[in-house]
């Protein structure tokens, strides 16, 4: 099922793991980020702080670590990817349409009537959405009933729950947790955006979550706590994952809100809103970009 791919644009549509190398995979998380910052100044809706610090792991799972085939989302041999936090769009759309799965153009028109990019991931528009998602909460125990199911079916993929630290409140959170590792699910193998932001301010500060990776451990999963910007250290965790037997496996990645982007970073204010479109234009110079240059190259 693995298959080694040389990171070229030609072949990001590859069936398989494309392992590419850390600084193959830095440039195409660079250009997630310029993606998500052009598509949100055209919508002028959206999230901008969590997918700009997702955009790290996030491409390490599209472009190393996943097995995928973008041109037949549905193929049997696929791992399962699901973003619980679906409010994250503009990231998740991004990693799909750089692997593959639809025109880079496409993402110009997010949330409009006219595209398919909803607001929070649809099934029934999207290819490549396995779920429709966006209520917090709810993805851990779809991949719970997606690893159960596949080992019943006999299928060996791999299960990948994205979820925030937010999410951590809620008590169906736990519920899955502990399914999971009563269970023995050692295909799943979650990673939680940690960056202690969330709407209402510091994660911290609305309902606290700490020590989470020991609570994980409490509950009788593996869990791993990493530099969620570190590729090469994000490429070892997954590894490390692959390796455990007998119970799930959760990455606990620390990431900063508005990663890269200077007077984005770490401040909940960006958690929900779009940049305006000067906001905008200087995220994009601090990314190495301007707004014309990056839209016409998603158009081309």
């Amino acid at each position: 099922m693995s298959t080694h791919v040389e990171p070229t644009a030609t072949r990001a549509h590859a069936r398989g793991r494309l392992a590419w190398p850390p600084d193959a995979l830095a440039e195409k998380a660079l250009e997630v980020r310029r993606d998500i910052v052009t598509m949100l100044i055209d919508a002028q809706t959206g999230h901008t702080g969590g997918p700009l610090g997702i955009a790290d792991f996030g491409t390490v799972l599209f472009f190393h670590e996943m097995s995928l085939d973008p041109a037949n989302p549905k193929w049997e041999g696929r791992d399962f990817w699901h973003f619980s936090c679906g409010h994250v769009t503009p990231v998740i759309y991004s990693l799909m349409a750089e692997r593959g799965y639809f025109p880079v153009r496409d993402l110009l028109k997010f949330r409009t009537f006219e595209g398919h990019c909803q607001g929070h991931p649809s099934a029934h528009d999207t290819p490549g959405i396995e779920v429709s998602s966006g209520s917090l909460g709810q993805g851990l125990s779809v991949c719970v009933g997606v690893a159960l199911a596949s080992r019943l079916d006999g299928n060996p993929r791999r299960v990948y729950p994205v979820m925030s630290d937010g999410e951590q409140q809620e008590g169906s959170i736990w519920e899955a947790v502990m399914s999971a590792a009563h269970y023995k699910l050692d295909t799943i193998c979650a990673t939680i955006d940690y960056n202690d932001i969330q709407i209402d301010g510091k994660v911290q500060t609305v309902m606290g979550i700490a020590p989470l990776a020991e609570k994980y451990r409490a509950f009788g999963w593996h869990a791993i706590e990493v530099n969620g910007h570190d590729i090469p250290a994000v490429i070892r965790a997954y590894d490390e994952a692959r390796m455990v037997k007998g119970k799930p496996t959760v990455v606990l990645a620390r990431t900063i809100m508005g990663k890269n982007v200077s007077f984005m970073e770490d401040d909940y204010h960006w958690h929900g809103k779009p940049p305006k479109k000067d906001e905008g234009e200087r995220a994009l110079i601090e990314l190495g970009t301007t707004y014309e240059a990056w839209k016409a190259r998603m158009l081309s």
